[in-house]
């Protein structure tokens, strides 16, 4: 199956940058530096307030080493309700004011985790009441149709790990629940096998909702160890579970075979979750990832058609 409808990139996951600002994280600057040495050409802006904030600023930054804009991404705690949807509202209109100036239309949007990110207490109920769920769904689509009318920007929705909307079964109930007009998948790999749930399953029964992808992959033997320890992410992650491919699960040749039978343009981002991590250690990981990736099929300079 030829992949040439997939387009591959990479995010500051994959460099451990998981907040605006943090001192276990790479800046910026030397973010944007490396991803362009490791092979890649498509990049997502991560955290709000990670990348610069002024579209000026940004277009040279990116255009002066060769890369360019596929998305972003916001995290919102829909079930909450009305406030924390105008919250949403808000925070998603001042992202999708930059990924528009630079010329990308993906946000991709997170369910609020109910365990810390930093130390993985739990902050919230691992469980969700019918009236939260509703919340969730129909903020979803309102904040969609939003994002699509006023902005045009496409909203995908991010399964996640410690979140209420994280297994194969909740993943897709969440989309018979919501509107394909105004609400799709951004599938990723490595939060659905964390959770047990098989990738290449959703992609064949969702095809016209699969419209992003996060590429990642999850060490069985590390996600034995969390379940066994009853481990939230935060802990997970330091310990490796989420690692580079070919060492993980899902295999990613038949997945990528999977995505190119869709037959529609996708872009393909990998993100490794590896925070905390040492500012020398992203580096020669991406480039063995992008090399990885090149092996399979996947390119990293298709130009975007829009």
């Amino acid at each position: 199956m030829a992949l040439d409808r997939l387009t591959l990139g990479t995010a500051p996951d994959s460099w451990g940058v998981w907040f605006p600002r943090d001192d276990h994280q790479v800046g910026w600057k030397q973010y944007l530096d490396e991803i362009g040495q490791a092979g890649y050409s498509w990049t997502e802006l991560g955290p709000s307030g990670f990348m610069p904030q002024d579209p000026a600023q940004l277009r040279d930054e990116l255009g002066s080493r060769g890369l360019k804009l596929a998305g972003g991404t916001i995290f919102a705690g829909l079930h909450r309700g009305a406030d924390a949807l105008d919250d949403a509202v808000a925070a998603c209109a001042k992202e999708a004011a930059l990924l528009t100036a630079l010329g990308a239309r993906h946000l991709v949007l997170l369910p609020e985790q109910y365990t810390d990110m930093h130390g993985g207490s739990l902050l919230a109920s691992a469980e969700i009441e019918p009236d939260q769920w509703k919340a969730l769904t129909t903020g979803y689509d309102r904040l969609g149709k939003v994002l699509l009318e006023e902005h045009g920007v496409d909203l995908v929705f991010h399964p996640h790990a410690d979140t209420h909307v994280d297994t194969q079964q909740r993943v897709e109930r969440f989309l018979q629940d919501t509107d394909p007009q105004y609400v799709n998948l951004c599938l990723d790999t490595g939060h659905i096998s964390y959770c047990d749930g098989d990738n290449i399953a959703i992609v064949q029964r969702f095809p016209e909702r699969i419209r992003y992808v996060h590429l990642k992959q999850v060490d069985p033997v590390i996600r034995a160890r969390v379940a066994a320890e009853k481990l939230s992410l935060a802990e997970a992650v330091p310990l490796g579970v989420m690692c580079e491919p070919p060492y993980g699960i899902p295999e990613m040749p038949p997945l990528l075979d999977a995505l190119a039978a869709i037959d529609t343009d996708l872009f393909t981002i990998v993100e490794q979750d590896l925070y905390p991590v040492e500012p020398h250690i992203p580096l020669p990981i991406g480039a063995r990832t992008a090399g990885y990736f090149a092996g399979c099929g996947l390119g990293p300079t298709r130009r975007w058609p829009y």
